[in-house]
């Protein structure tokens, strides 16, 4: 924030002197002063392009100052397998593009300096240099290709197919919160539709079938250290956003288009803490997607663990009918009314008729 406030006044004062300078010059013109003019517009010249250099070196003075201040939270400690991917490719892209962004704009500002206007310059006619063309033209697309070339390839490796082994975990968005579900023993999911959902049954879970009996929905995620975590994502209303900056992980969660994002973390809760020499550090899942009046609530707790620990909580989660034993009636009584919905179906249609 001081970053910032400091960066904005320094933007701001030169766009007061710039305003002042050219007042004076408007001024004189409207007069109807022409030498006067002609003066002040030289002096306006000459005083422009040294700003032109005072801010590039200002600028870029702030600008690296406010970057080495700010690398710290820039740079949050890693925590995944794939995410040395993800950084060693924002980084390569990084360094490319800020060596072209300097270059430019050193270039610019000197250039702005260099040749400001004077009574006695006349502009060189430059109309065209098919190899100039093709140098600048070459040279960028070739490393933009390759640079894409390298975002496809780390993206397909983070999006491709899940272990077989991998710990499942649902999460489901809501205005304004995060929902989990874990598979039980059985290592499956059951199924879920929307139409089912209502106070208690808030993730709209079939507990008619089978598979669905034994999951369970806990109030933060557990997963456990060195071991690959599928999460299947999906959302209830709106567009939302699963965001483990840790992790670096990042998918949105679309209504009616289920998505996943697989990981493997590196560091235990515990040892993170130790890392950043903060006790209560605490890996997290936010929403990046403004979605309402309430974006800023969507945070769930995220906990690795080493798998004797995971293992041990995994071991004391109860399954949600269990802990909610009213939610069966619902399901209960539904194929009794299957059942009736079927031997209405086979009355004869005379017997109808007679019963009419």
């Amino acid at each position: 924030m001081i970053t910032f406030a400091i960066g904005l006044s320094i933007i701001l004062l030169f766009v007061i002197l710039f305003l002042l300078f050219r007042i004076g010059t408007l001024a004189s013109i409207f007069r109807g002063s022409t030498k006067q003019a002609a003066g002040t517009t030289k002096t306006s010249n000459r005083i422009n392009g040294t700003m032109m250099l005072l801010f590039l070196f200002v600028g870029g003075a702030a600008f690296a100052w406010s970057f080495i201040e700010s690398w710290d939270e820039m740079n949050q400690p890693l925590a995944s397998v794939h995410g040395e991917w993800t950084d060693s490719l924002f980084w390569t892209t990084m360094i490319i593009i800020g060596i072209v962004f300097v270059i430019t704009q050193i270039l610019l500002f000197i250039y702005s300096y260099k040749y400001q206007h004077k009574d006695d310059k006349r502009a060189y006619y430059y109309p065209h240099n098919n190899k100039l063309e093709v140098i600048w033209t070459m040279i960028p697309a070739v490393v933009m290709a390759i640079l894409v070339f390298a975002g496809w390839k780390t993206w397909t490796n983070i999006t491709s197919a899940a272990p077989e082994d991998a710990v499942v975990v649902e999460v489901m968005g809501k205005q304004f919160n995060w929902m989990v579900r874990y598979p039980g023993p059985d290592g499956k999911l059951g199924v879920a539709k929307h139409t089912l959902i209502d106070a208690t049954n808030e993730f709209g879970v079939d507990f008619s079938d089978k598979n669905a009996q034994d999951d369970f929905m806990p109030r933060e995620i557990h997963v456990p250290k060195g071991k690959p975590v599928l999460l299947k994502i999906r959302s209830r209303d709106v567009i939302h956003s699963v965001f483990m900056p840790h992790f670096r992980l990042k998918m949105d969660a679309v209504p009616g288009m289920p998505t996943k994002f697989w990981f493997v973390p590196t560091k235990t809760t515990a040892e993170m803490q130790n890392e950043t020499g903060n006790p209560d550090f605490k890996y997290e899942l936010a929403c990046t997607e403004i979605c309402g009046r309430g974006h800023f609530a969507m945070r769930f707790i995220v906990i690795v663990d080493e798998q004797e620990d995971y293992d041990k909580w995994l071991s004391e989660q109860k399954p949600f009918i269990e802990q909610n034993p009213g939610v069966m009636a619902n399901f209960t009584a539904e194929p009794q009314k299957e059942l009736v919905s079927a031997k209405k179906a086979e009355v004869p249609a005379q017997e109808v008729k007679t019963e009419l």
